[in-house]
C-alpha cells in the first residue's frame, strides 16, 4: 500500500483547527494522536502492511480513527454498514475474507476481532465498498489511494463546494461514497469541520447547523431535502449557505420548496460508488443539467451514460455489461449537450421498459404517482412482465383508488398492475429507495 498519503492529505494542518464534531469538538491534533494510538492497537492484533481490515462501526470518532489508522498502517479496508443484520455481516466477511474485523460492542467500545482464514490484500486497492444494493445484490467495488486523491482534487476544484474554515453537517452515511469522500475525506483534506448531528430529526439537523456561526453546508440525499422542505415553520438558520444532495434524482418541485423554506440553493451531484463524484450543479441554476467535474469524460451510447476509466473498479472478473474496453457503463440514461458538455441524468436505464411494444418510462409513472394528493413518496418497478408500484399514502386511500386517480393522469398502458401501500418506503443504508421487487412485496405484505 502507498505510504504517507493519509498523513499528507488527511492529517496535516493546524493541530488546533477543528476537524470533527460527534457531540463534542475534536481538533486535528487530537485526531492525529488518536489515530496513532489506534494504529498501535491494530498492530498488536497482528495487522501488517498489506493486511486487510473490515469495519462495522456506527458513525463516530472511533470509526474515523480506526479507518485512518488502518490506512496509515498500509492496510486494505472494507467498509460494512453497521445497520446490516448479523447474517448479512457474516456473508460479507466470508466474501471479503478480512484478517481483522473491528466492531463496536454494546457499550460502543471498539473490539478488534482476528478472523480465522482472513487473507492479506491481493491488490493495491486501499478501499473496498459494497454498492447500495437498491436494485439487487451488492457489487464489490475497489479503489486505490491514487483514485481517492484524484476525487479529492475534483472536490477541491469545485467553486461552490465547502472550503477551508467552513462547516459541513453530514447526513449521508460515511460508509458510502458521498459521506465518505465528499464529507469525511474532503473535510479533512480541505480543513473543514465535519459535524454529525446527534439527532437526525429536522429540528436536530437544523440545531447542528445553527450551533456555530461559520458558513455551513448540509450534505445528504434527496430524502433529507424533502424532510426539511416539509417543515411548515422552520427556525432561522442564517449560517446555512447551501444544501447538496446526491444518490437519486431529485423529485420535481423539491428544489423550489427547499429554497422557499430556507432561502438557499439545493445543489445536486451525480456520482457512483465506482467513481465518486462525476458531475454537479451546486447552485441549482442548471437543474436538471450538471457540469462534469474536472478530468471526467462522459459519453452517451444508445442513450446510456458511459465514463472513460482505464481499469475496472470491480474486484475479481468484471461483468462486461458494467465495464469493458476502458468504459464504465453507468446503466443510467442521460443526454449530453454538445456545446457545453453538460449532462442530464434521466434515471436508471432499466427504468425504460416496453409494454406490448409501447415504451414506458417508469420514472415518469413514479413521479406522477408521487405527485398525487396525499402521497408522500412512491416507487415504481417492473417485475414478472408488469408494472408494480408502492406508495406511502397519508389520506387512507386504497391502492385501487390511487390507480383510478393515476388513470386520469396518464395512458392506460402505463398504469401499474397494482399499487401496494406502506407507511414508509423501505430504504437502503444510504437512504436510497429500495427497488428490489421481492423485498418491496415483502414489505407491503408486512414480511
Amino acid at each position: 500500500m502507498p505510504e504517507g498519503w493519509v498523513d499528507y492529505y488527511l492529517l496535516s494542518g493546524d493541530p488546533a483547527a477543528p476537524a470533527l464534531h460527534f457531540g463534542a469538538p475534536v481538533d486535528r491534533g487530537t485526531l492525529r494522536s488518536s489515530v496513532g494510538d489506534r494504529q498501535r492497537q491494530l498492530a498488536a492484533a497482528g495487522l501488517l502492511p498489506g493486511g486487510t481490515v473490515a469495519l462495522r462501526m456506527p458513525p463516530s470518532l472511533d470509526y474515523v480513527v480506526t479507518l485512518l489508522a488502518a490506512w496509515r498502517s498500509g492496510a486494505q479496508v472494507s467498509l460494512l454498514d453497521h445497520r446490516l443484520a448479523p447474517a448479512e455481516i457474516e456473508r460479507a466477511v466470508r466474501r471479503l475474507a478480512p484478517q481483522l474485523l473491528v466492531e463496536t460492542d454494546h457499550a460502543a467500545v471498539p473490539v478488534i476481532r482476528p478472523q480465522p482464514g482472513g487473507l492479506p490484500a491481493a491488490t493495491d486497492h486501499v478501499l473496498i465498498q459494497l454498492s447500495s444494493g437498491s436494485t439487487g445484490p451488492s457489487k464489490v467495488i475497489a479503489r486505490t489511494s491514487d483514485d481517492l486523491v484524484r476525487e479529492l482534487g475534483c472536490y477541491q476544484a469545485l467553486a461552490d463546494f465547502p472550503a477551508t474554515g467552513e462547516r459541513v453537517v453530514l447526513l449521508a452515511s460515511m460508509v458510502h461514497v458521498l459521506g465518505l469522500v465528499g464529507g469525511l475525506l474532503h473535510g479533512l483534506h480541505a480543513g473543514i469541520e465535519l459535524v454529525v448531528p446527534q439527532r437526525a430529526t429536522p429540528h436536530g439537523i437544523l440545531a447542528a447547523v445553527a450551533a456555530r456561526a461559520a458558513p455551513t453546508t448540509l450534505l445528504g440525499v434527496p430524502f433529507h431535502a424533502e424532510l426539511l422542505a416539509r417543515l411548515a415553520d422552520p427556525p432561522p438558520v442564517p449560517n446555512l449557505v447551501r444544501m447538496v444532495v446526491a444518490g437519486e434524482l431529485v423529485r420535481p418541485g423539491v428544489p423550489d420548496a427547499f429554497t422557499t423554506r430556507f432561502g438557499v440553493p439545493l445543489g445536486t451531484m451525480y456520482g457512483m460508488t465506482e467513481r465518486g463524484v462525476i458531475a454537479t450543479d451546486l447552485t441549482g441554476r442548471l437543474h436538471p443539467a450538471l457540469e462534469p467535474v474536472a478530468g471526467t469524460e462522459i459519453l452517451v451510447r444508445d442513450g446510456e451514460l458511459h465514463l472513460r476509466q482505464d481499469a475496472s473498479p470491480y474486484l475479481g472478473d468484471s461483468d462486461p455489461a458494467r465495464w469493458s474496453q476502458g468504459l464504465l457503463h453507468t446503466r443510467d440514461a442521460g443526454t449530453l449537450e454538445e456545446r457545453t458538455g453538460r449532462v442530464t441524468v434521466l434515471g436508471r436505464r432499466d427504468s425504460q421498459i416496453s409494454i406490448g411494444g409501447l415504451k414506458v418510462d417508469l420514472t415518469e409513472v413514479e413521479q406522477a404517482l408521487a405527485d398525487l394528493p396525499g402521497i408522500s413518496e412512491a416507487v415504481v418497478v417492473f417485475a414478472d412482465g408488469a408494472i408494480e408500484a408502492y406508495a406511502a399514502a397519508a389520506d387512507g386511500s386504497t391502492g385501487e383508488q390511487l390507480r383510478e386517480r393515476l388513470a386520469a393522469e396518464m395512458a392506460g398502458y402505463k398504469l401499474p398492475r397494482r399499487i401496494g401501500l406502506l407507511t414508509a418506503l423501505p430504504r437502503t443504508a444510504t437512504g436510497k429507495v429500495l427497488r428490489d421487487p421481492a423485498r418491496l412485496r415483502a414489505a407491503a405484505a408486512g414480511g
